[in-house]
């Protein structure tokens, strides 16, 4: 345990949702919410407005809208938030060298591996001087912990919420903990949690009071132990800069359960293909291929087989996750599945077989390609990118009676600009003009077929150096323009149906 403040914990507050209203002016001190929007669609993050309603993660889509009725509800857009923590990130590199990430929006720092602090004063100094940094490079706020531990230096972060900077002097620990619950505690879950109430503990105090040997006694020895130390506030974990990935999954909800064989076939294939884009992105290979599989009924079956070796080649991993469905009874139907790669190493062992079978692809897409050079490709139905934004081919255009537009979605009119599709439906796609410097912007109405609209990447959320022209968007009349009068307070969902 250190004597000194030094363990640094960042959180990023409602991030995805603060990020959207970052960069959609006209929804900033408007409840947001961002995740799925089928009907099996799952809340990633609510805005604080929106959690006023009772609106919180993990929660339904189809709850949170009947929570908040007048909240916006929008696709989440990943490249942004990858490109914002990367920001975020680097910021936290320039304090010291050992950051251990812990998602996007959260990562502990060693200030004292770094030279940036070295007691609570300069502890204190950084972490209102980061706070300042990530509003000044991203437009959007963090709140920092900073204590002896890593697990108080989380726990005193959640006390900042939000934008804030708690500092928990080392010494102090028993104190802060005593009247937490003891879900505050790592490790302890819903179970867990129960399996203390009915024994009588509800508080960390009460676990301290219990005493080890009880503990043990409840959880297993190793379970038991940990929790005891951590009861007394200790906690002996350095900051780690580089975690190993333990594995690699992508998986779908789907908003119908699927019943034809053939379809949950192709979605299998295509979970594969997605699950070793990301395996190779992360420089990875894997030996055991795993497949997911919710049914009907929400019972959940996992499936897996070991490789020769670790291979990082998609249609080993297609050829594998298709022997494993084929063990699986999917009659009453599916609404979920999920594909992954574990036992991840560094290296690939070659696999004679899939290679061959690789280049006879590679060859026929290739002799496909040469008779199609005088037609138009053809895409996938349903082709999508990972971030769920619509794919467009190259460089054939999907016919637009097909396109869908989502909520959320960045998008650029060829007379008006960027702006973002604010709901769609019959036909028809409304579109909100702004940049995340401007004004709120004004909202036009067209076709979904309409050939000057399309899809567009997210645009950073401080204004670039420079750039001082008034955008587009809040310009020029023409057909469909709403005045600054007519624009909505809130955003309505005009999906069909």
């Amino acid at each position: 345990m250190r004597t000194a403040p030094t363990i640094l914990h960042l959180d990023m507050d409602a991030f995805f949702a603060a990020a959207e209203q970052a960069a959609k002016p006209s929804l900033r001190g408007k409840p947001v919410i961002v995740g799925g929007l089928g009907p099996r669609g799952v809340v990633a993050t609510a805005s604080y407005e929106a959690r006023r309603f009772g609106v919180h993660s993990a929660m339904p889509m189809a709850q949170a809208r009947r929570l908040a009725p007048n909240a916006a509800c929008l696709v989440p857009r990943f490249s942004l938030y990858r490109s914002v923590s990367e920001q975020v990130m680097e910021l936290l590199g320039r304090l010291s060298p050992l950051v251990e990430p812990l998602s996007l929006d959260e990562a502990f720092v060693d200030l004292e591996a770094g030279g940036a602090a070295h007691d609570a004063p300069s502890a204190r100094e950084t972490g209102e001087r980061l706070r300042a940094d990530i509003r000044a490079v991203t437009g959007l706020t963090g709140s920092v912990g900073l204590a002896g531990s890593k697990m108080i230096a989380k726990i005193a972060s959640e006390q900042a919420k939000p934008d804030g900077l708690v500092l928990i002097d080392p010494g102090t620990e028993r104190d802060l903990l005593g009247p937490l619950p003891v879900r505050t505690l790592p490790g302890v879950g819903p179970a867990t949690g129960e399996h203390l109430r009915r024994a009588g503990m509800t508080t960390v105090a009460d676990l301290a009071e219990a005493g080890e040997d009880e503990l043990v006694r409840l959880l297993g020895r190793a379970h038991g132990a940990s929790l005891f130390r951590m009861a007394l506030g200790h906690d002996d974990r350095p900051v780690v800069a580089e975690r190993d990935a333990k594995s690699v999954s992508v998986e779908d909800t789907f908003d119908v359960d699927l019943h034809d064989r053939v379809r949950v076939r192709l979605e299998v294939d295509r979970l594969a293909e997605r699950c070793v884009r990301r395996l190779r992105g992360s420089g990875h290979s894997g030996r055991t291929i795993v497949l997911k599989v919710r049914r009907y009924d929400f019972s959940t079956l996992t499936r897996s087989e070991t490789l020769r070796g670790p291979t990082d080649d998609p249609a080993v991993v297609r050829e594998a996750a298709g022997r494993l469905l084929e063990s699986v009874d999917t009659t009453g139907g599916v609404r979920l599945l999920g594909v992954g790669v574990t036992g991840l190493a560094d290296y690939t062992q070659e696999d004679l077989f899939a290679q061959a079978a690789a280049e006879a692809e590679a060859e026929a897409e290739a002799a496909a390609g040469a008779e199609s050079e005088e037609g138009a490709p053809t895409v996938p139905e349903g082709a999508a990118s990972e971030t769920g934004e619509p794919q467009r081919p190259e460089p054939a255009r999907p016919d637009p009676a097909e396109r869908r537009w989502a909520a959320g979605q960045d998008v650029r009119h060829a007379t008006y600009g960027p702006g973002w599709v604010q709901g769609s439906g019959v036909g028809r796609v409304t579109v909100r003009f702004e940049e995340p410097w401007s004004a709120p912007g004004r909202v036009r109405t067209f076709r979904v077929d309409d050939e000057d609209l399309e899809a567009a990447d997210p645009l950073p959320l401080v204004r670039p150096a420079g750039r001082t022209e008034p955008p587009p968007a809040m310009g020029g009349g023409g057909s469909g323009q709403v005045g600054p009068a007519s624009i909505p307070e809130t955003v309505p969902d005009r999906r069909p149906g």
